[in-house]
């Protein structure tokens, strides 16, 4: 158990926070981290099923207004009352007033020293209790923390694991509980006998059950490489000087180099700003979620702030990891407008800036957004991403590899294919319409029972085509004038 979280435990005792919610699945590291700073200290818990009184179990079961209802009394020297899995009492205004009583009275009255616990899987913080309450999290291991349970954990079964393996399994297994961590390789011993590299895929299967789990987060399957990318060679390159760090992590953070925190990719719909987000999860070699804000929103106060806690935890659970947040500025439309739904996506909003300005994990983001001018201009502050880069439709030279792209992929590249008389005829065309002419022409080929494609077919799709330069043509104008009021890195080679 670490310490220093007991230490602060301890000290928020000590400081007369009255009721401290711990969000938390295992009760039983809880309750030995509460057992650690009880000494001299009364403890009493409610647990809709069994009461306990001075850490003894009664035969007696009390509702929670009765047992509660104890504490009336005058004179409570020392108690700790643990209530487990409360959350939805926490909606019920006698409840609401019973700890309410119990907070102030501890605050205020100098012979009454009892202290709340709330202990449940999920976090719900009533308004009117919002004062009282302190929000204890209990922190995920930290990689040394790891390495000791991995050293016990070998140690206790006797067998041998290679130092530079625990140091790899440590990284794989950061975001998970001790106890998480502990099942894990019980799990790997059991199917194989020992603890070995091919066990890694073990843990990226056991992330992946979280995400499944939860409904929050989606896990992509994906195989596009930054080779699948026509042009962006600033972006590019940016990210391979990136993908050096992640991938030797642990020895940059060594040598003090900051964590990698993520990417914000702005500009002209279908040009490859969601074929970079996968891209990057293959060069990064980690696993790709996505996030759809919309998912997280709840009908009660204080749940769509829950559930989006929920998901960076998820996330932290999974890392290494990239998280893809595709079209930003609909997750967070409204921001700063009256009314209920948009002062949830405020709320919302402020807590994923202060996330991402603080968080320490190796959850590397991209953001996606098509319209930069319904971007809340906070998001573009230094510190918030690594870098921000804009995507504009694609330059003569990157069409014509583009096309080269597609038609190889689909095994369809002949040398009788102008690609220079193509990329000329494709002004204004987005990467998503080239891939389209492709695809369209290789269709017809195949109803048409021939073997190959020409030029011709390609400039008859083409013709027949109408861009996203004309179709969305007042929209870009508008995203247009916002870019040019802004210096943002450009994605492509001028």
């Amino acid at each position: 158990m670490n310490s220093k979280v007991v230490d602060k435990l301890a000290s928020y005792v000590e400081a007369l926070r009255s009721i401290i919610y711990i969000p938390h699945f295992d009760f039983d590291a809880v309750d030995k981290m509460i057992s650690a700073i009880s000494k001299d200290i009364r403890i009493d818990e409610w647990n809709g099923a069994f009461v306990k009184l001075n850490s003894k179990a009664t035969d007696t079961q009390y509702n929670l207004i009765e047992f509660l209802s104890f504490y009336d009394v005058e004179d409570i020297q020392n108690t700790f009352i643990v209530l487990k899995d409360i959350q939805s009492y926490l909606r019920e205004p006698n409840i609401l007033a019973k700890l309410k009583a119990i907070a102030n009275r501890n605050i205020y009255e100098d012979d009454y020293s009892v202290t709340i616990f709330i202990v449940a899987t999920n976090l719900y913080i009533p308004r009117d209790l919002e004062h009282l309450i302190t929000v204890f999290d209990i922190p995920l291991p930290k990689t040394q923390e790891i390495i000791e349970t991995i050293n016990i954990f070998s140690k206790e079964l006797q067998i041998a694991i290679p130092e530079k393996l625990i140091n790899e399994l440590a990284l794989s297994l950061k975001g998970f509980s001790e106890f998480d961590i502990i099942q894990i390789l019980n799990l790997a011993y059991q199917n194989s006998g020992s603890i070995e590299e091919k066990d890694r895929k073990l843990i990226i299967e056991e992330k992946e059950q979280i995400i499944k789990k939860s409904g929050m987060l989606e896990i992509l399957n994906y195989k596009e490489t930054i080779d699948d990318i026509g042009g962006l060679e600033n972006l590019k390159k940016w990210l391979k000087n990136k993908s050096e760090i992640f991938n030797r992590l642990e020895e940059a953070v060594r040598f003090g180099v900051d964590i990698p925190k993520g990417i914000m990719i702005v500009g002209m719909p279908g040009c490859g700003k969601s074929l970079t987000a996968k891209a990057t999860a293959t060069l990064f070699k980690v696993p790709l979620l996505r996030l759809d804000v919309g998912k997280l929103l709840g009908k009660y106060v204080g749940e769509s702030e829950e559930n989006f806690r929920k998901a960076i935890n998820i996330a932290e659970a999974i890392s290494p990891c990239v998280l893809w947040i595709d079209e930003l500025e609909k997750a967070f439309a409204g921001i700063g407008e009256s009314g209920g739904g948009n002062e949830v996506t405020t709320r919302l909003f402020g807590f994923f800036l202060t996330w991402l300005q603080e968080k320490e994990s190796s959850v590397f983001i991209v953001a996606t957004s098509n319209d930069i001018s319904k971007l809340p201009p906070e998001f573009l502050r230094k510190g918030r991403f690594d870098e921000i880069f804009f995507v504009d439709f694609p330059n003569i030279q990157e069409r014509r590899k583009i096309f080269e792209i597609h038609i190889k992929k689909r095994e369809k590249w002949n040398r009788e294919i102008d690609s220079i008389k193509l990329m000329k005829k494709t002004e204004g065309y987005s990467g998503a319409d080239i891939e389209s002419i492709v695809k369209e022409s290789i269709e017809l080929a195949f109803i048409e029972n021939r073997k190959t494609i020409s030029t011709e077919n390609l400039l008859t799709e083409i013709k027949n085509t109408k861009p996203l330069s004309q179709t969305l043509k007042e929209k870009i104008k508008s995203v247009q004038s916002t870019l040019d009021a802004i210096d943002i890195k450009k994605a492509s080679d001028d």
